[in-house]
């Protein structure tokens, strides 16, 4: 019974976790299901289309939308649509209401006959429509209609789940490094502070040695690069403290987490770095295959490779043996310290990446940038299954935890969660995920007689 029970912990733990995203994705669609309403490209051809099927070619329509870009998408949309189909637009407005009125006015005194006010949701609600058979009574008795509106969860809405990977790039790349150091036996809390010291250094570099806003591609790759490098190096110096001196990693991360955000803190004078070229953001938010960000597409490529790295090679074997085992893996010839250095170095080098990916999406760079950053890696490393106790963890794992977390962030943010509730839940979410650990380790017949 006691290899059973433990069987279906470690089944849990491994699997389990990406059930628990999936019933989070179920469970936030459901309660975030309302009626939508199309906007954009695709919401001016349906709407086109609905006219044209009802009305055929003899209608006569009017095209309003706003100001913004998607607004201006629809219009375009319905007037090019409807072109297709043989119908001219009396007029196209992409304004105000008094844009619409003047539009109105000058269609009513070369005594047009207006059938239709094609609309999206912005320009339906405008007063103006409501009264053209009052004010305007030469065009008739227009109807005012918007694309048709359907029942969709706002958190399945593709621009959400995008912006779910955009908010969870950096700390699931610098969970991949998190989850080497924790599968060694240590442990990382600096990760944050090297963030913000990683988008201090690289935008400090641009904007005051390497051309300011008309630093080139070179300049730009240069000054990230010496971030990352810089980054690397604190991850050296961690794993050399741990080893030379056999101080926990935890107090010897916590002390470079106050020394890498003072320095963050010294070197940038306590004031936003912004004046960067705007092409750097080409990696935060560029967009590339299929649509998908450069930067969720980068974390797609580390995460395969640390996949491979992790159950393809000696070197992740050696990892794994250093945290189940040490003097085991030390006394079979495995160069435990070497081992240790490179976890701590590749943390270092991630959280320097993680630096230059969100000074690239904010472009600019800041002491603050990365606060907390340590707690929710950890977090979705632990959650994604890897033991604290070390020798084990699956870099997919990592990957679906880091998406727990985002899910759970998005999902109260769309439901309007207060800050100091979302905080009671991540809690609870990290100690769900200690408790699991420990089941899966010792049991619960050893826990019990402790």
């Amino acid at each position: 019974m006691a290899n059973h029970g433990r069987s279906l912990l470690r089944l849990l733990s491994n699997q389990g976790m990406l059930l628990v995203l999936l019933l989070l994705c179920l469970f936030f669609s459901l309660l975030t299901l309302k009626q939508q309403s199309p906007e954009g490209e695709s919401a001016g051809r349906s709407l086109a289309r609905d006219i044209l099927r009802q009305r055929g070619r003899d209608v006569h329509v009017l095209i309003a939308a706003g100001t913004s870009a998607e607004d201006a998408a629809f219009a375009d949309a319905v007037q090019a649509e409807l072109s297709r189909g043989g119908v001219n637009a009396l007029a196209v407005v992409k304004g105000e209401p008094r844009d619409a009125r003047m539009t109105l006015d000058q269609l009513a005194q070369k005594k047009e006959r207006l059938d239709v006010v094609a609309c999206n949701q912005l320009s339906a609600s405008w007063l103006v429509f409501k009264d053209v058979p009052e004010d305007f009574p030469t065009l008739g008795n227009p109807i005012i209609e918007t694309p048709r509106s359907y029942w969709w969860p706002t958190f399945l809405k593709s621009d959400n789940l995008l912006n779910i990977a955009q908010q969870i790039v950096v700390i699931a790349i610098v969970a991949i490094g998190m989850t080497m150091v924790i599968v060694t036996g240590g442990i990382d809390l600096s990760v944050g502070s090297v963030i913000a010291l990683s988008a201090v250094i690289s935008t400090l570099l641009m904007q005051e040695h390497l051309g300011n806003l008309n630093a080139g591609p070179a300049a730009m790759i240069g000054a990230s690069l010496a971030a990352i490098v810089a980054c690397g190096l604190i991850g050296l110096f961690n794993g050399t403290i741990v080893l030379v001196f056999r101080v926990p990693a935890f107090i010897v991360t916590l002390g470079m987490m106050f020394m890498a955000g003072g320095l963050a803190e010294k070197i940038s004078r306590g004031e936003t770095l912004y004046r960067i070229p705007e092409s750097f953001v080409w990696l935060g938010r560029g967009t590339g295959m299929m649509g998908l960000p450069h930067a969720v597409l980068l974390m797609g490529l580390l995460y395969i490779l640390a996949h491979i790295l992790m159950s393809r090679t000696v070197l992740g074997r050696y990892l794994y043996a250093v945290g189940g085992n040490r003097e085991a893996a030390r006394l079979s010839g495995v160069p435990i310290n070497l081992v240790t250095l490179f976890a701590y170095v590749s943390c270092g080098l991630l959280a320097g990446l993680g630096g230059v990916i969100m000074a690239s999406q904010l472009k600019s760079g800041s002491m603050t940038f990365g606060q907390s950053y340590e707690l929710y890696v950890i977090a979705a490393v632990v959650v994604g299954g890897t033991s604290l106790f070390g020798g084990e963890g699956k870099m997919t794992g990592t990957l679906v935890g880091a998406f727990i977390i985002a899910v759970i962030r998005n999902g109260m943010n769309l439901m309007g969660m207060s800050s100091g509730t979302q905080k009671i839940v991540f809690g609870a979410v990290i100690l769900m995920a200690v408790i699991l650990d420990s089941l899966k380790h010792f049991g619960w017949k050893r826990l019990l007689r402790s």
